[in-house]
């Protein structure tokens, strides 16, 4: 098991995009078993790299937003004798 938990619901449109990618691309049916151990196994070996992906780009957002809070507060400053 992974740390990361999906609903019920979330889990089964996920099944069901796998069956229907499987079907559609690959010409192959796979049932809801299968479909959740890819799930497990993607989620298990990249799923850290797109929660590392996310913190960067959450990151880089934040430095941006703190930059922009900076010029704004410049602007306030009054001028000295």
């Amino acid at each position: 098991m992974t740390d990361i938990q999906l609903s019920s619901d979330d889990k089964e449109r996920i099944v069901a995009k796998i069956k229907t990618y499987f079907n559609d691309e690959l010409d192959q049916d796979i049932g809801g078993f299968e479909a959740e151990f890819l799930i497990e196994f993607f989620a298990k070996e990249i799923g850290a790299h797109f929660y590392n992906q996310g913190l960067a780009d959450a990151r880089a957002l934040f430095a941006e937003k703190a930059e922009e809070v900076g010029y704004l507060v410049e602007e306030l400053e009054k001028p000295t004798l």
